[in-house]
């Protein structure tokens, strides 16, 4: 009798101390699972941030593209007066020696 009082009392002490760890298991999952809450929440808000960085970078782009379509004709407009007041400071200079003769 006495020992299946002990044999009790042990597998009372065995229960209690399961139940303890049943008890800092759930704890630590539900720490685990808020943590868990609060990184998928800031995944979210950096992966809504990459994404407006995203377009804003595309809009950047195609603003840069159509800038550098300008320039180019800018550049090359610019060239072609050059051209043209090259030949016309040429076209005076001969004149010039010309009315000299």
């Amino acid at each position: 009798m006495d020992s299946i009082r002990k044999k009790m009392q042990s597998m009372r002490a065995d229960t209690d101390e399961m139940y303890q760890k049943i008890e800092e298991f759930e704890a630590e999952t539900n720490e685990a699972i808020t943590t868990s809450e609060q990184a998928e929440c800031e995944i979210r808000d950096l992966a809504k941030r990459v994404q407006k960085l995203d377009t804003r970078m595309e809009d950047t782009m195609e603003a840069l593209q159509v800038s550098a379509s300008k320039m180019e004709i800018a550049e090359s407009e610019f060239k072609d007066k050059e051209d043209e007041v090259n030949g016309q400071t040429r076209r005076t200079l001969l004149l010039e020696e010309e009315s000299r003769i």
